[in-house]
């Protein structure tokens, strides 16, 4: 049923009507920002990439050919809109996660040294995925940041399961080599 609404008011956007895409918009905008903020991460780029995705549905409705659910369809414009912004950051990320750090260890003093190694180590891991390729990076966070199996990953990035096993088996492999070299001992590596 959902999807028969979906489509319908997919099919009326197309032909710009404006009252069917403010369903269509009050019908996704929620789950749409939450989508991209569990994706990014950064709440500072998320309404601007929701609006966006909603922009691009509205100019390009008569483009969805039906091979996909409504809804495939408009995540999976939000995803590559999303991981657009977030690769903008990027390398700022990594740079501000390191300062980050060394404020977050002179604001709360010395601690125990688990936390710290905890904080070390997810700095290292934050400034060893951003050397990573994208494809590689968004399998990695899908996986293990967000849960998502490698189907799911399939589906929503728009590439065989194959190939994504492929950029994992890479993107671990890459991370094992390169761990080590900024600073995460080889023991917490394997």
């Amino acid at each position: 049923m959902s999807d028969d609404i979906d489509l319908d008011l997919l099919r009326r956007v197309s032909e710009r009507d404006r009252e069917a895409f403010e369903s269509l918009y009050h019908r996704y905008y929620r789950r749409l920002f939450g989508f991209v903020h569990r994706l990014s991460r950064r709440p500072e780029v998320v309404e601007e990439v929701v609006n966006d995705v909603l922009l691009t549905v509205w100019h390009d409705a008569a483009r969805f050919d039906g091979r996909s659910r409504v809804s495939s369809w408009i995540f999976g414009i939000a995803y590559h809109k999303a991981l657009k912004a977030v690769g903008r950051e990027s390398r700022d990320r990594s740079r501000h996660i390191a300062v980050e750090a060394a404020a977050d260890e002179r604001d709360r003093g010395p601690g125990p040294e688990s936390r710290a190694a905890t904080r070390e180590a997810a700095r290292v891991l934050a400034l060893a995925l951003a050397e990573l390729s994208r494809e590689q990076r968004t399998v990695v966070e899908l996986t293990y940041y967000e849960g998502l199996s490698y189907p799911e990953i399939s589906e929503l990035v728009g590439c065989p399961v194959n190939t994504v096993k492929t950029r994992m088996f890479h993107a671990r492999r890459r991370l094992r080599d390169l761990l080590p070299t900024l600073g995460l001992p080889q023991a917490a590596v394997e």
